[in-house]
């Protein structure tokens, strides 16, 4: 953050003659470090979303009252698709129907919202022709659109990198519903029009304004078709300060022959003579971990309509077990779906049914059906 220095300058006697008191404003150059520097604290403007835990005297019989008063707004706690969750009563009732005569047809130079994710494990599969692919799970988490910022009010606050941004709105999503009164009254108000409970993770996404969607509406793993490419948004794992060894994979210096405590270090860093510097970018000790980092083209080779999961390729999912992850159509030319996605979401109407509980790619061997079939002569 830039620092202003005041500088009070003394009264100066002059023969003849006083000057008075002056300030002079000196403006302090932030260094590039910290565009690469973890963030560790959520900016200032940032709404607490937790009410400190104090004994604020309320008897049984009104905490008994609250929580009937929850239950009978949004429902009673449940276990919906493996998420302990709510009911999710939408106090707003969005006309889905309507939505879809509405719709305008989808192209492929629209963005579509994404999805809140948890990254739940690794698992292998194997295809058709005995290759095995390492995937990783992704649970989709009760997730329900809480608010669309057309174009016209979109304002962020920090500027994302992204082409035409005018020509772009933004749609809050909400996932994992929790009980408001464990809330702030400021962070429940986010909720106010939406008719969605609150919930414990919020996130922002550009879309187009044809793919807007109206407050209230639940998105599923059913926005995603198998077969198509993903970007995954996560935070790496937190290590903290580490060496070369760890953090850039180095091999060390010898354990013997000579060598004297230096097994781990990172050697020369730079050359004398002319240039008697380091140059930027040299491979040093530093804080590892704790970035955002993003994974495209990842295909989907498998869905499980029942418990919202996606099998997404690879093992390099940033984030760790039980992590949040952002999920959206990929941004790679050569990876966008040709044909057209379920615009602008598949509803839980249409999931029922439409989808099957299983999913899986073409490719994929399916180890519920016969693998070694036998023909009479």
């Amino acid at each position: 953050m830039l620092r202003t220095v005041i500088c009070d300058l003394a009264r100066l006697r002059l023969s003849g003659s006083t000057a008075s008191s002056a300030a002079v404003v000196v403006t302090q150059v932030r260094e590039k470090g910290h565009l690469s520097r973890p963030r560790l604290r959520n900016p200032y403007w940032f709404i607490r979303p937790q009410r400190s835990q104090t004994d604020d005297l309320v008897t049984g019989e009104n905490r008994s009252f609250i929580k009937e008063v929850i239950h009978d707004t949004y429902g009673v706690p449940a276990l919906i698709k493996g998420v302990q969750t709510y009911e999710q009563r939408q106090l707003i009732k969005t006309p889905q129907a309507s939505a879809t005569e509405d719709a305008q047809p989808w192209t492929p130079n629209v963005r579509r919202c994404g999805l809140i994710a948890r990254k739940i494990g690794q698992y292998p599969l194997w295809l058709k022709n005995g290759e095995r692919v390492r995937t990783t799970l992704l649970q989709v988490v009760d997730n329900h659109v809480v608010k669309y910022i057309p174009p016209e009010e979109y304002r962020p606050a920090q500027q994302p990198d992204v082409k035409h941004l005018h020509r772009y709105g933004c749609l809050v999503v909400g996932a994992e519903s929790t009980n408001p009164a464990l809330l702030t009254k400021e962070y429940c108000g986010l909720f106010k029009d939406s008719g969605v409970m609150p919930t414990k993770n919020l996130a922002r996404f550009i879309v187009s304004p044809q793919a807007a969607l109206a407050p209230g509406t639940p998105l599923n793993v059913g926005h995603f078709r198998v077969g198509d490419f993903v970007d995954v948004r996560g935070k790496t794992v937190d290590h903290g300060f580490q060496g070369v060894v760890k953090r850039h994979g180095f091999k060390g210096m010898p354990a013997s022959h000579g060598v004297t405590k230096t097994h781990r270090r990172p050697g020369n860093i730079g050359g004398g003579g002319e240039k008697g510097r380091v140059w930027p970018g040299t491979k040093m000790p530093g804080h590892m971990g704790n970035r955002w980092r993003i994974i495209k083209g990842l295909r989907i080779w498998r869905v499980n309509t029942k418990y919202n999961v996606m099998w997404v390729q690879g093992s390099s999912v940033p984030g760790s077990t039980n992590g949040l992850v952002y999920i959206y159509d990929t941004i790679l030319p050569l990876r966008r779906p040709q044909l057209a996605p379920p615009f602008p979401t598949l509803y839980d109407n249409d999931a029922k049914e439409q989808l099957p509980e299983d999913i899986w790619h073409e490719q994929v061997h399916n180890f519920n059906e016969e693998s070694i079939t036998y023909k009479p002569e």
